[in-house]
């Protein structure tokens, strides 16, 4: 960027990017911030915020190992609505996922798992065996 904007070189740089993504469907990622920088010839905060605006609006997000993407980010689910989903597809006595199962399914870390199953064995939706795992105790409530 030659001159300084009073709008604000970010916002420069979001509306050159918006326009590119706009006006090509065959788009379907973004340079990397390092190749944004030297393109733009500004520092990595400058990029980082122009990639705010978009994120914000819903144009581009991130993907792990991937990089700037166009499209919207999909909606987590949290992992205890997921594990109450899971324990309502199953029978009072059934034998639930473990762990390393649901972490797996979930995608999520193993410590984010045990809070989720620690708040479904505190509410009595399930109960653990030593040595057997967890099983099923009864159905949960629509508020867990």
């Amino acid at each position: 960027m030659p001159e300084r904007s009073p709008r604000g070189t970010y916002l420069r740089i979001a509306d050159a990017l918006r326009t590119e993504i706009s006006g090509d469907s065959t788009v379907t990622s973004l340079p990397s911030e390092a190749e944004l920088m030297e393109e733009h010839g500004v520092a990595r905060t400058t990029v980082k915020r122009a990639l705010d605006v978009l994120v914000a609006e819903g144009l581009i997000r991130s993907q792990p190992g991937v990089g700037w993407v166009v499209g919207r980010a999909e909606p987590k689910v949290p992992v205890l609505d997921q594990l109450t989903a899971l324990a309502r597809k199953l029978d009072v006595g059934a034998n639930f996922p473990s762990e390393k199962e649901l972490t797996e399914t979930t995608g999520a870390a193993r410590g984010t798992v045990r809070r989720a199953l620690a708040q479904l064995e505190g509410a009595g939706v399930l109960e653990v065996r030593h040595g057997k795992g967890r099983t099923i105790r009864s159905l949960p409530a629509n508020h867990i």
